[in-house]
Order: C-alpha cells, then sequence, then structure tokens
C-alpha cells in the first residue's frame, strides 16, 4: 500500500441589501468550537467567492469548499458562498460579502485578482486571500502552489503503465497556471520512459465545457494514448466520459488521470489516480490563522514538500500500478522534495531539463 503521506497529501457597487439577497442561496454553518481550538468571535463570517466553473465541478471549487467545510466543524463560522455566473460579478460579490461584516473573504481562481485588488483597497480592515494569483496588498494573502511538480509524477505514473506508448493531456484554457501542468506532465512522462510519446495537447478553452472535454479526450484516444490527464475543472469531467466509452464492455486498457480533487472513484478502475492541489488544506489553514489571530499578508506557497499537491494512493488502480512502479514514484517524488529535481514549469525548458536529469 501506498504511503501516501510521504508525497501526496496528510479541494456592484449595489448596496448591501443586494448583496445579502446574493448570498441568500449558500451555505451559513454556525457551530461550536472544538474543544480546545481557538476562540472565535460569535459567528465569525467567512466568505467564499467561487469562480465561473462553481461548485459541484469535483475539482478546484469542490476543494476549496471541503476546506470551509472542515472549518467550520472546528470554529464557530457564519459561511456564505457565492457562484459567480461571469467574470464582471467577482467584485460585486467580493464587495457584497466584506460589507456584510466577513472577516475574511476567499476569492476562488486567479480571475479575481482585479476584482479582489479593488475589494482590499476599499475595505483594509477585512481580511482576504485568492487562489491562484498574487495580490500584493497587506491584508491579502495569495495561495499558491506548485503544479508543476505534482503534474511531473502523473506523468510518470503515466508513462510507467502506458502499454501503448502514448499519453495526452487536456487542459482548460491556454494561460501560463495551466501550461505548469502540462509541461510537469510532460517532463515526468519523458523522464520516467524516454522514448514515449506525448501528443499535442488539446485546450477547451473553457473551465466547465464538459462536452468539448469529453470531445478533446475522445480525440486523444483515438490517436493511441491509453492514459489522458486533464488539467480542465469542471470541463474535465468529460475525459472521465471519454474513457469510459473508449473502454467500451470490454478490459479496460485506458485510463484517465483526475486532478486538484480526488477523482479517482468517478469512473472507478479507469481513473489510474489524481492529482491533488491541496486548496482544501490552504483555505482551512488560512481561516485557522484568522480566528486565531495569526493572519499575515504575502505568498504562500504549497508545493509537495509540504503536502500542497501530490498523487492519490491508486486505490482503485494498484493491480495496474503495481508495488515495482510505486516505488518508484516514492523515490522520484522524495528527490524533487530534496531539491535532487527541479521540474520545470515551462514547456520551453524541458528540453533543457531531459539533458541534465537522469
Amino acid at each position: 500500500m501506498l504511503d501516501t503521506s510521504r508525497f501526496s497529501f496528510r479541494p456592484f457597487g449595489l448596496a448591501a441589501a443586494l448583496a445579502f439577497a446574493l448570498v441568500g442561496c449558500g451555505d451559513t454553518a454556525s457551530k461550536p468550537a472544538a474543544e480546545g481550538a481557538p476562540k472565535a468571535t460569535e459567528k465569525t463570517i467567512v466568505g467564499v467567492v467561487f469562480d465561473s466553473g462553481g461548485r459541484g465541478d469535483k475539482s478546484f471549487n469542490d476543494s476549496a469548499y471541503a476546506g470551509v467545510q472542515r472549518a467550520s466543524e472546528k470554529f464557530s463560522l457564519d459561511v456564505r458562498t457565492i457562484d459567480s455566473k461571469k467574470d464582471s460579478d467577482y467584485e460585486g460579490n467580493i464587495t457584497g460579502l466584506a460589507e456584510q461584516g466577513a472577516k475574511l473573504v476567499f476569492a476562488v481562481g486567479m480571475g479575481q485578482g482585479l476584482a479582489l485588488e479593488a475589494a482590499a483597497k476599499k475595505f483594509p480592515d477585512v481580511k482576504f486571500a485568492i487562489v491562484d494569483t498574487v495580490v500584493d496588498a497587506p491584508n491579502v494573502r495569495s495561495l499558491l502552489f506548485s503544479e508543476e511538480q505534482g503534474s511531473f509524477l502523473a506523468g510518470y505514473a503515466a508513462a510507467l503503465v502506458s502499454k501503448s506508448g502514448k499519453v495526452g493531456f487536456v487542459g482548460g484554457k491556454k494561460i501560463d497556471l495551466i501550461e505548469k501542468f502540462e509541461a510537469g506532465f510532460t517532463a515526468g512522462a519523458k523522464l520516467a520512459k524516454p522514448g514515449i510519446t506525448v501528443l499535442p495537447a488539446k485546450y477547451t478553452d473553457s473551465w466547465d465545457d464538459t462536452s468539448k472535454g469529453k470531445a478533446l479526450a475522445a480525440v486523444l484516444y483515438g490517436d493511441g494514448a491509453d492514459v489522458v490527464y486533464h488539467a480542465a475543472g469542471r470541463a474535465g469531467l468529460g475525459v472521465f466520459a471519454a474513457v469510459k466509452e473508449a473502454n467500451g464492455s470490454g478490459p479496460i486498457t485506458k485510463y484517465a488521470i483526475g486532478v486538484d480533487s480526488n477523482q479517482d472513484d468517478i469512473e472507478k478502475g479507469m481513473v489510474l489516480t489524481s492529482m491533488l492541489k491541496r486548496v482544501d488544506e490552504a483555505v482551512f489553514s488560512t481561516i485557522e490563522d484568522t480566528v486565531g489571530d495569526k493572519f499575515s499578508g504575502g505568498t504562500k506557497r504549497y508545493d509537495l514538500k509540504a503536502n500542497g499537491v501530490g498523487l492519490t494512493d491508486f486505490a482503485n488502480t494498484k493491480d495496474v500500478i503495481g508495488a515495482d512502479n510505486m516505488a518508484k514514484i516514492e523515490a522520484v517524488s522524495a528527490r524533487i522534495k530534496a531539491g535532487e529535481i527541479v521540474v520545470p514549469e515551462k514547456l520551453a525548458d524541458i528540453a533543457a531539463f531531459l539533458a541534465k536529469t537522469k
């Protein structure tokens, strides 16, 4: 059984009245603080603004919400959430939560950067946190992740189990953040098996178009890939539909790799593993710091060494990955944690990386 603790994980200006209406359909939780927990102000308000992918993506947004749920079980919180339908909603949603008296507001997603920057200036006494981008303000904590490291392990695993010698990647929007996923995956696959072919990546240009995610994954499977990794938010759910279709009623010969949250059970036995991006842990620890009056602005990075990224434990595919390959993944993970392997974040840097890394 893989020891996951070793490398993977231990998730408008309108009036305040209208803002309240916006969150009325969200979640409100008020629970007594657990024994021994830091004492929070009665019904401390914590707000969360999700990006356009919204909750239910079984990925990025759901991971953030899992962190809030965990915190609400430990502390006395009044949790208020808003699903943003479009980018223009962000500033109003963030501002609305601040106007309601939120002590801490999360902006989930790099697309909310400009909106949060504006809100942070308007409400200097409110604490804010944003995932995947940097907002330089004293009352903002920027939560960043080393996605390339976790994706490297995903690519490494994909190459080890590939029988066709071809693997593929489906991304969401073609931006620098998602390039980190693609670059890490490609570098990991090629280091594990130099002769592997990483097919040209496919991009949905959307975080929620599951039909396009399915269609693009189907192309990769049709071109011979037997493992496809996605980093496309809700759109990536289409990859699981595609792998199910590609396998049909026969033996399982093709696999998908999930992302952000544990997606292994979406199509049991067909999802090799998932690359965990512990947004839930970042959210929980930020709430914990706020409740304990230890909040600080600036940047916090969650990497493989800090258990901020990693792989799930292959619960449904242990027979596919095998004990020998699991040992290889643990070994390469240890080298990354030790700084012996520095995973590239850019596609242009992969050739140089492979030339000097053995």
